[in-house]
């Protein structure tokens, strides 16, 4: 959601900009540290995620304009923050497997709920749907 998305958005830019570079810094430590046959594994789906990126960005800022714009950026946004907050569940055959907790990262899963009850709250308050999703 970056000013030239839609103006006026610098609370949510800062925020986001942060999430990415600390959500960076993770992905590569685990590049560092991952046995060779995972880091050609992470690393190609990273390129092939990244290439969607900067295919999205492209056509955000190249084909569309205005309201248009912010609706594909947001739509864009609403389905990777589902796949985001979705993403601890591929974890869910394993947990009901050996009926342990033991797999599901607590914290994660706490500040995940509390993150996406405050963007809900966010939503509330400036009535935007796409961040209501």
């Amino acid at each position: 959601d970056l000013p030239f998305v839609s103006p006026n958005n610098i609370l949510v830019t800062t925020i986001n900009g942060t999430a990415a570079v600390i959500e960076g810094i993770y992905v590569l430590i685990f590049l560092i540290l991952a046995p060779k046959k995972e880091k050609l594994k992470i690393g190609g789906l990273l390129a092939i995620i990244l290439l969607i990126f900067a295919t999205i960005a492209l056509i955000s800022v190249l084909a569309l304009q205005g309201s248009h714009r912010k609706i594909f950026c947001g739509v864009i946004t609403s389905v990777f923050s589902i796949i985001m907050y979705g993403s601890p569940l591929s974890i869910m055959t394993l947990v009901i497997k050996t009926k342990s907790v033991e797999y599901i990262p607590f914290l994660l899963s706490l500040f995940c709920f509390l993150c996406g009850t405050s963007w809900f709250i966010f939503e509330l308050i400036g009535h935007d749907p796409l961040v209501a999703v």
